[in-house]
């Protein structure tokens, strides 16, 4: 069963991407800069995968959303410098009540964290009592609040495989992966909120297809969000193409296999600023984005003017009330736990 939020579909205006205005000389000036800005603060910088290279760079730990949460856990910072989006921030403030953590740009949203709010959570409980409530990472702290489970796409199947066999579960908000997961354990009784990244989403199979038709040799990486991963498994069940080439998985494990398969190109179906990293850790290799339009704005609203600014001048401060954050605090103890 698919549901879709009681409210219709909620949107967020997207930020206009920026190009970097800065020369190269400038850009090693600005990290350099920030670099000494967070030693004096005693802050660390964080940045995920979907990040500007620049950013990326600059930051103490890139990594995937389950990867940014461990590391806010455990810093011995007295600053967090978050360079993701808020949904992010706000976990990083739940994990870490003692630190002070910063958001550099507050037009640092996601499409699919407002496509479900804490009533909504609470209503589709109220429909499916007794069922187990797991929401992906990207949720707002009032809707984490609700949960039992968070999970990120990297631990999702640990989650689910933690709840007893016999346990109904609630999955939100993202249809994909909520797919990808009913998918993966048929035998589970999985109800599905009808949730989506919009960047995700916009990644289409014919576009996917047309990259496979161009690098014939090419392994494919696909992220569980994008709406192409169940046409490619139902192409696989059908014994089309060649599933040995082809890999579901998180933001982490794409990094995994770029580095642990032998192939020399690798078509990449997810949010484009994953291949600055890939070229970092594999630089021998060849990376091809599925969709050169999958862009999240959101993400890109961080730049570097920005972290050194929010250093500077200790902006933007990302808090969550105490009783929502205790309550949240249960449900990502648990995803940090498992996988």
């Amino acid at each position: 069963m698919i549901q879709s939020s009681p409210n219709g579909s909620r949107t967020l205006s997207l930020p206009v991407i920026e190009e970097p205005g800065e020369t190269a000389e400038q850009i090693a000036e600005l990290q350099a800069e920030i670099r000494q800005l967070a030693r004096s603060r005693n802050a660390v910088v964080l940045a995920h995968n979907y990040q500007r290279p620049e950013v990326q760079d600059v930051a103490d730990y890139v990594g995937d959303s389950l990867g940014l949460s461990r590391q806010a856990a455990g810093t011995q910072a007295d600053v967090i410098i978050f360079c993701g989006v808020h949904f992010m921030a706000e976990t990083a403030a739940i994990l870490s009540p003692r630190k002070r953590v910063l958001l550099p740009d507050l037009k640092a949203g996601c499409s699919l964290a407002a496509t479900i709010n804490a009533d909504d959570v609470r209503r589709w409980k109220a429909e499916f009592p007794g069922y187990i409530a797991v929401g992906y990472v990207n949720t707002t702290a009032e809707v984490k609040a609700e949960l039992d489970y968070c999970c990120t796409s990297g631990n999702v199947l640990d989650v689910i495989d933690a709840i007893p066999a016999d346990q109904g579960i609630l999955f939100l908000p993202d249809f994909f992966l909520g797919s990808h997961v009913r998918r993966m354990r048929p035998d589970r009784r999985i109800e599905v909120w009808m949730g989506e990244c919009h960047v995700h989403k916009g990644i289409r199979p014919e576009v996917l297809n047309q990259a496979r038709a161009d690098y014939p040799e090419a392994e494919v990486l696909v992220h569980p969000e994008c709406g192409c991963a169940g046409q490619l498994i139902y192409s696989m069940g059908l014994g089309e193409g060649n599933p040995e080439g082809l890999h579901i998985t998180s933001t982490a494990g794409m990094i995994r296999k770029v580095t642990e398969r032998p192939a020399s190109q690798f078509i990449v179906a997810t949010e484009t600023g994953i291949m600055h990293r890939m070229k970092q850790v594999a630089p021998e290799k060849q990376f091809i984005a599925a969709d050169p339009e999958a862009v999240c704005a959101f993400m890109k609203a961080i730049t570097l003017p920005g972290v050194r600014d929010s250093l500077t001048l200790d902006r933007y401060h990302i808090t969550v009330p105490a009783d929502i954050a205790a309550r949240a605090r249960r449900a990502i103890d648990r995803m940090v736990a498992l996988g």
